[in-house]
């Protein structure tokens, strides 16, 4: 059976959850579009996959248990992408706490306040599991990780690192410290922190794109770190920033 209509209420609901973050909370469900990202979906995570008619075929060695076909039509108003590759899923949301994001010995934990663009966030996430974040503690009012543009721009990253969204982000902060945990703030007003020692457990402060840090989250850092910078630039984008940081973390680690 093939779903040709736009009025039919699976499609009403694919639509929603692509469109509002308030609907994927509510139902606990995000979607993931495109061939390469689906693949790398764990099993266990997708609750339902979605074809469009005319790539059922092209798709059926990949497919992995129950799907639905939309008419190719019905797929691309559901679609995000202006050129759909013809198959998404309804993935199943993950729980994290702020004991998931720094297990192990030596944990390495990023800490973003208040970042509004999805590519930054998704970059940010792709570069912590190349890195070897532990994983990431989100302010409120952080982008929302499940939107269809930062999914996409994690690369499949979001399926393996643990984020864990802060309801209060000072208070989560000090529970990091009690645990050993040496907290570092990016400010202009840092130290270089090519001066620094990561190779303990370790945690970073990377704030809004436009205002960088609070004054209140930049006083709960330990210590301020600066990545130096030529020329006249006065800032560096803030996936750049955390990239950067969290490569000289695994410099100093490996």
């Amino acid at each position: 059976m093939v779903i040709g209509s736009n009025s039919n209420e699976n499609v009403k609901e694919l639509r929603k959850l692509v469109k509002s973050s308030r609907e994927r909370r509510e139902k606990g469900l995000y979607i993931v579009e495109g061939i390469k990202m689906f693949s790398e979906i764990p099993m266990e995570d997708i609750f339902e996959v979605y074809v469009c008619e005319s790539a059922q075929e092209k798709y059926s060695d990949r497919l992995r248990g129950r799907y639905t076909v939309l008419a190719d039509h019905v797929f691309k108003s559901v679609s995000d992408t202006e050129t759909p590759q013809g198959i998404m899923a309804l993935v199943q949301m993950k729980s994290y706490t702020l004991d998931s994001i720094c297990a192990g010995d030596n944990p390495f934990v990023l800490i973003i306040e208040r970042l509004q663009d999805p590519g930054n966030m998704g970059t940010i996430i792709r570069s912590a599991e190349a890195a070897g974040v532990s994983g990431i503690m989100l302010s409120q009012g952080c982008v929302d990780i499940y939107s269809p543009k930062v999914v996409r721009a994690t690369m499949g990253s979001l399926f393996r690192v643990p984020v864990f969204v802060s309801s209060d982000l000072s208070i989560d902060i000090d529970k990091l410290k009690k645990k050993g945990v040496t907290v570092f703030g990016a400010h202009l007003n840092g130290d270089s922190m090519y001066n620094m020692n990561f190779t303990k457990p370790v945690a970073f402060l990377i704030g809004n794109e436009g205002k960088g840090l609070s004054e209140e989250i930049g006083e709960a850092a330990d210590f301020l770190l600066k990545i130096p910078m030529q020329g006249k630039v006065e800032s560096l984008n803030a996936a750049v920033s955390a990239s950067i940081i969290a490569y000289e973390v695994l410099r100093q680690r490996i």
